[in-house]
């Protein structure tokens, strides 16, 4: 072969060679365009979409709570937060960005430090930093925003309890939500800055409370430059929610806890069971949850006299108040007749123990007995009556059971400490000794006073145990108990003569309707006693109920507990309603 044959023969081999890179590159860049617009098309497509597209979302506005008269008693208000992403601040830009918003917002940078500290989590959700902002802070913050990249002011819908510490119990407050109830709830819509109800009405109805958020979905440039708006979504705001509370009657509830450091008022509509007042003390301001509770806050939240305690739907001993069911027992029972009576001595012995009174009115009967609250008329009653017919009729009148009130969750059963529960909690067998002082309200017992709200308003209503609710029903829900008329007529009468000539006579004021009622004073070694006062009116048709209890407070149910409930009524009744 030639040496020109053999120079052709090398170029044809070297264009082939040439060629097959050419060729396999081509086919690694088809398959590879193939791979990323076929295969890979949608995947990348979305994380553009990602980069160009924004998702705004809106807050929606939580339902507000109103009174019965349309009065608002929580609603929301707007303000505004500052935040970071922690995705766009890197640990090296940090102490600059931190000491820039220091002099925008007037936040120290240790304070700042310890937030960004503790908000900081796994999934990379933005940090609140500082608020709620004031104008001048958020207009210092646009101003400067191009060089405070990775932080945002943004408005935020906080929860807003315009009569402040009034009713805090019933209507409870909300929080921001938890990592952990966020990954719970984020199947239901729920967001990672939604806030949620903790207690009372805020936490029962928080599904018809919270509404559902919407957002603008946005086109923005490389700069961050929104452009269009791509779609819009209103948030749907939560639905408004009408209680049965009265804010007059509530005002005047707040206001007579103010003669005792601990207690509890309810007022109840004795045909209905719709709760026109509840009141707790020591009470709390729900606002301070709104805007997060300072670690002073928080401190005296936790205080030993539990200030975030519902005494309202915790059990207390009922002492003399309890007279009603030991008289109920009695009468029902057949054991005693309406116009059977008992004798009344200074002081009562049994088995080497001796029980003084504070009177001794010879043979009476259960209306006089109720009226002077004689102890040794009702310890002899209890001892010949006992237990099983004394608890027969605690249960009959709904003690030892929940009132069937929406805040189940914060509701005690009470006490009812029989023969079983003594041998099971004691190991210890019942003793004609524990019948003495359970007749009395004086032993193993506890009742909360809205079931002894229920009690005084099966008495009230002619024998019909109601339903205690918060919020308005169209339909009452009523158990009737068949008390004989005979039995209503006696408690009907003894009640009324407490206030006309027995312990609880500053009710008897012309001033108020015909008002029946009965006191208490319950002993709490080494403890002051507990002060209770239970009662209706008007005495012939009676619309409110109203119980009063003053926790360690000392003195008596008739001058402690009594003025409480005289000031409701006043309230009350000073208008026709």
């Amino acid at each position: 072969m030639s040496a020109s044959q053999q120079r052709r023969t090398g170029l044809a081999r070297q264009s082939v060679g040439l060629l097959a890179v050419v060729l396999v590159c081509c086919g690694a860049m088809a398959a590879r365009l193939v791979w990323l617009q076929l295969v890979q098309g949608a995947h990348f497509k979305a994380l553009a979409d990602e980069n160009r597209i924004r998702l705004m979302p809106r807050n929606p506005m939580r339902g507000r709570l109103l009174d019965r008269h349309g009065l608002v008693l929580a609603t929301n208000r707007l303000t505004y937060r500052l935040y970071i992403q922690p995705q766009q601040v890197s640990e090296a830009s940090w102490p600059s960005l931190r000491d820039r918003l220091s002099r925008v917002v007037g936040i120290s940078a240790i304070e700042l430090d310890r937030r960004r500290r503790e908000g900081a989590n796994p999934e990379g959700y933005r940090i609140a930093l500082a608020g709620p902002l004031r104008s001048d802070q958020v207009l210092r913050f646009r101003e400067q925003a191009e060089t405070l990249r990775g932080a945002e002011v943004d408005m935020d819908v906080l929860r807003a309890y315009p009569h402040g510490a009034l009713a805090a119990h019933v209507l409870g407050y909300t929080s921001g939500i938890t990592e952990e109830e966020y990954r719970r709830l984020e199947p239901d819509g729920y967001r990672i800055r939604d806030r949620i109800g903790r207690s009372g009405v805020e936490q029962v109805f928080e599904s018809t409370l919270r509404g559902e958020w919407g957002g603008q979905q946005v086109e923005v440039n490389a700069a961050g430059q929104v452009q269009r708006v791509l779609g819009d979504k209103p948030a749907e705001a939560g639905r408004d929610l009408r209680l049965t509370l009265d804010l007059a009657l509530q005002k005047a509830a707040e206001q007579a806890l103010n003669g005792v450091r601990k207690g509890a008022i309810v007022a109840m509509d004795p045909q209905t069971g719709a709760i026109r007042a509840m009141a707790s003390r020591p009470t709390f301001n729900p606002n301070v949850f709104s805007d997060g509770p300072s670690t002073l806050q928080w401190a005296n939240l936790n205080r030993p006299e539990a200030p975030l305690l519902n005494r309202a739907l915790r059990g207390f001993p009922p002492a003399s108040t309890f007279k009603i069911v030991t008289t109920i027992a009695a009468l029902e029972s057949g054991i005693y007749q309406s116009t059977s009576k008992v004798l009344t001595t200074k002081s009562f012995c049994y088995a080497g123990l001796c029980y003084s009174d504070h009177g001794a009115h010879g043979q009476v009967g259960f209306p006089f007995a109720l009226a002077v609250s004689s102890n040794t008329f009702y310890y002899r009653v209890g001892l010949r009556l006992g237990p099983q017919q004394l608890f027969k009729a605690a249960r009959r009148m709904g003690y030892g059971l929940p009132t069937g009130i929406e805040l189940d969750d914060e509701e005690s059963a009470g006490l009812m400490g029989d023969p079983a529960w003594k041998l099971r909690a004691l190991g210890e067998p019942w003793t004609p000794v524990d019948s003495i002082t359970s007749a009395i309200g004086q032993g193993a017992l506890q009742v909360t006073p809205l079931q002894m709200a229920r009690l005084y308003a099966a008495v009230a209503n002619g024998g019909w145990l109601v339903t205690p609710h918060l919020v308005e029903r169209p339909n009452t829900q009523r158990q009737w108990i068949g008390l004989k008329p005979a039995t209503l007529q006696v408690l009907r009468q003894g009640l009324r003569m407490v206030v006309t000539e027995g312990t609880a006579r500053l009710l008897n004021d012309p001033k108020l309707p015909a008002v029946a009622g009965k006191t208490g004073t319950a002993e709490d070694p080494p403890r002051p006693d507990h002060a209770w006062f239970g009662g209706y009116a008007p005495a012939g048709k009676p619309t409110l109920v109203i119980i009063a209890f003053g926790e360690n407070s000392g003195g008596y149910g008739g001058t402690v507990a009594a003025p409480m409930v005289k000031a409701l009524m006043t309230t009350w009744f000073r208008t026709e309603r």
